[in-house]
This record gives C-alpha cells, structure tokens and sequence, in this order.
C-alpha cells in the first residue's frame, strides 16, 4: 500500500471529485485516477465510489482510516524533524449539535491544542457520530455509544440532561385539568434523526401526532421554542435563567433524559491527538 496511493484516497474523499483532490495534490487528474487504480488493484477490491461526491466503499473505509492515521503521525514526525511549530495537520473531529453550542466551546478555544493543527469539524448526531469514526472520517468524536469502535478507546465524559420546556403562552393554550395535552400541543424537533421527543411522548402514551416543527439548528432550535413555536427538550446547561425568570415553564416537573456521551479516539500514540483528548475532557467537567 504505497502512502501516496493512501494520499490520493484521503484526498478524492476530502475534496469530492477526482479533479478537486488533483489540485489539493499539484498532480493530473489523470494521476490521481491512477493511483486510485493502483491501490485498488493491490487490495483486490474497489475503495472510492465513482459518484458526485465521491465516496469510500466498505473496504475504503478501513484503507481511509489507516491514510489518516498515517498522515496525522507524518505531520508531526515533520513538525519534530524541522523544529517548525507552524506545520499543521488537519484533525477531523465530531460531536453533537447541543454539546457544540454548551460543554464542547471551550475545547475550541484551547489555542494551545490547536496550534499546530487545522480543525474540521463534523456535527452529527450523539447516535450517528461513531459512524464517523468507522468510516475513518474523523480521528475522534463525541457519542452516545458506548461500544467502542475498532480501533479506537473509550471514555465516559458525562450526561446531558434534556428537559420538556416550552414557552408559556403555548402552555396555556394546550393546558388541561390534568397537564398537557400532548396529542395536540406543537413539538420541535432537531432533524428526523432526532427522537428525544417522540420518546418522551411515548412515555407519556400521547395517540395522536402533533404537528411537528423541523429546526435544525441548536440556537435556532431554542430560539424556536422561546419563541412559542412549539415544546421541545431542552439541554439543561442552555437553559441560562429561562426558567427562573419565566421565560420558558417546564412541562413536567418529574420528567428528564440524561443522555450519556462518550469520547471514541483512535488508539494511536499522537501528542495532537492526546492533546485534543485531553481537552474534551476538561470541558466535559460542566457535564452531570
């Protein structure tokens, strides 16, 4: 598996097209096309799919993983060999919206993790983001799986606690002598991968369908609920002083979801990569 046959895949995935990945590698399309050829020809099976974008197919996967193992480690065998600091690394890491817009800004602000470093991030679902990690995508991200992916160490950071919030003046419209009515009260929901709220009207045994408001964005999201477009759960640590001042009531009382995450890293011995774990990890004390 010749490195720049491995350079040629990581860069076809990074850039979509054969053509874009010849720019970024000052190389032909042509030449790109044959180192694609060449790799694929020495593992026996195809590894990019030939579409707009292109994408890595099973087996290009595990060969894309191992490209950026294998670039992440040159960067800083360089960086050690010239004594240029400045050399930098593109680290692709995922983590959830909510997480992004509470617990995960100061991993962003850590000027020193990322000085020799280029961030690309990815946001994903908690539920989704270990695809990622499989597909060799990404170097590290936050998730809600626990299993760990091959490859890669696991480590608990916390929970985030999600309440059913909503603004009062949807809340009295849809009052009723013993709560809520949830069949009918408007929900706000994230994407269709989201189903914090669906769980929680399953809990409550709600038959009916609300109407359902798609918003995705976290800020937007809760500047949609602020706004009486309709209930959602909400993460704790977004909350600020809306429920203490009234500008959002909480629903119930006695009803929460704590959705454990999890930080999935490569197992590799990368001072970046210890340096952005080390990070997470430090933010991640706001976390219950």
């Amino acid at each position: 598996m010749n490195f720049e046959h491995l350079r040629a895949l990581s860069a076809v995935v990074d850039e979509g097209t054969f053509e874009a990945a010849a720019d970024r590698l000052h190389i032909s399309p042509s030449a790109v096309s044959q180192r694609i050829k060449a790799l694929e020809s020495s593992v026996g099976q195809v590894v990019v799919r030939r579409a707009v974008p292109c994408t890595p197919t099973e087996a290009g996967a595990v060969l894309l993983r191992m490209a950026r193992q294998v670039e992440l480690l040159e960067g800083e065998a360089r960086s050690a060999l010239s004594g240029d600091t400045s050399l930098r690394t593109t680290t692709p890491v995922a983590v959830n919206a909510d997480s992004l817009a509470t617990w995960f800004v100061p991993v962003l602000s850590d000027a020193a993790g990322w000085a020799d470093s280029t961030l690309n991030l990815h946001v994903e679902d908690q539920d989704h983001s270990a695809r990622l990690l499989r597909q060799g995508d990404v170097i590290g991200a936050v998730t809600a799986d626990p299993a760990p992916v091959n490859g890669c160490r696991v480590e608990a950071l916390g929970a985030m606690r999600y309440l059913p919030v909503a603004a009062p003046g949807l809340h009295r419209r849809f009052a009723r002598d013993d709560g809520v009515d949830w069949a009918a009260m408007p929900v706000v929901q994230f994407n269709a991968k989201d189903d914090l709220q669906r769980r929680f009207l399953q809990a409550r045994g709600a038959d009916g369908r609300p109407p359902r408001h798609t918003v995705p964005s976290s800020e937007a999201f809760l500047a949609a609920v602020r706004a009486g477009l309709g209930w959602g759960m909400l993460p704790e640590l977004q909350l600020g002083t809306d429920l203490d001042d009234g500008t959002l009531v909480l629903l119930d009382a006695e009803s929460h979801r704590d959705v454990v995450l999890y930080w999935q890293a490569w197992k590799l011995d990368s001072q970046r990569l210890q340096r952005i774990s080390d990070a997470v990890r430090r933010a991640s004390r706001q976390l219950r």
